[in-house]
């Protein structure tokens, strides 16, 4: 009776390939209304003026805040094992022209 109810509470979630390889972003923007958070990731690239918002997740509030309590949790678990987490260039956008450090 208790596998029963166990298998009645599991989701099968499935993860497509072209999902599973990830979207790189070095730039988040968080909207609101008073329906929803719309989360804008985008990629910043050296010397580009211009980037675009690579993924787009919009969150009814309750889930906005279980994410931020899932990655409070997550963050704090990361900090315990690797240590701090070094805040560069906090609350401002990161510098859009990198110097370059070699050369080929």
């Amino acid at each position: 009776m208790a596998d029963d109810k166990v298998k009645k509470n599991q989701i099968n979630i499935e993860l497509p390939e072209e999902i599973a390889e990830g979207v790189y972003a070095n730039l988040a923007i968080i909207s609101h209304s008073q329906s929803e958070f719309v989360l804008d990731f985008i990629r910043l690239v050296p010397n580009v003026p211009k980037a675009k918002v690579k993924s787009r997740v919009i969150l009814s509030p309750s889930h906005a805040k279980r994410l931020y309590k899932a990655l409070a949790e997550n963050l704090s678990k990361f900090e315990k094992q690797h240590g701090p987490i070094r805040e560069e260039n906090s609350g401002h956008l990161p510098p859009m022209n990198f110097t370059p450090t070699a050369q080929a």
